[in-house]
């Protein structure tokens, strides 16, 4: 019966260790502070325009903060109406757009903030005669990730 003690501190022991690897792993992929030049995105041309992808991490309190800039041609929209689980925010720096949220659309331009909530349906379309510009910011709380 002596060896029991022994034996449970040596499995605490393991399993401590392995948490702290698991741990010091994790902490490797969080997104730390940062600041991105304009001139350091590189644009990839889609269908519609193109679109910059500036960040998709971990960060300390979130499971995932992700910022793309999207540039649509006149006339055109990146997808259909959809909804996802996440909430995302859109700030508009050049053009005009017109956002649908749900059951009403409403048209905005340069400095505007188009949130879209959760599970409602959404879209954006350039509605303007230049390139409409605007960012995106998307966020996953923590168990709120979709699985892939």
């Amino acid at each position: 019966m002596r060896q029991t003690p022994v034996v449970v501190a040596l499995g605490l022991g393991i399993a401590i260790g392995a948490a702290g690897a698991t741990l010091a792993r994790s902490a490797d992929d969080v997104m730390g502070s940062r600041a991105v030049d304009w001139k350091d995105m590189s644009a990839r041309a889609t269908k519609v325009g193109e679109v910059r992808q500036v960040f998709e991490n971990r960060t300390a309190t979130l499971d995932e903060l992700e910022l793309h800039i999207t540039t649509l041609q006149p006339g055109q929209s990146p997808h259909a109406p959809h909804k996802h689980p996440d909430e995302e925010v859109l700030i508009v720096r050049e053009g005009t757009v017109e956002t649908f949220l749900g059951d009403r659309t409403q048209v905005v331009g340069p400095g505007s903030v188009i949130f879209q909530a959760a599970n409602q349906l959404h879209s954006i379309r350039n509605v303007g005669t230049v390139p409409a510009t605007y960012h995106v910011i998307k966020w996953n709380s923590p168990g709120m990730k979709p699985k892939k």
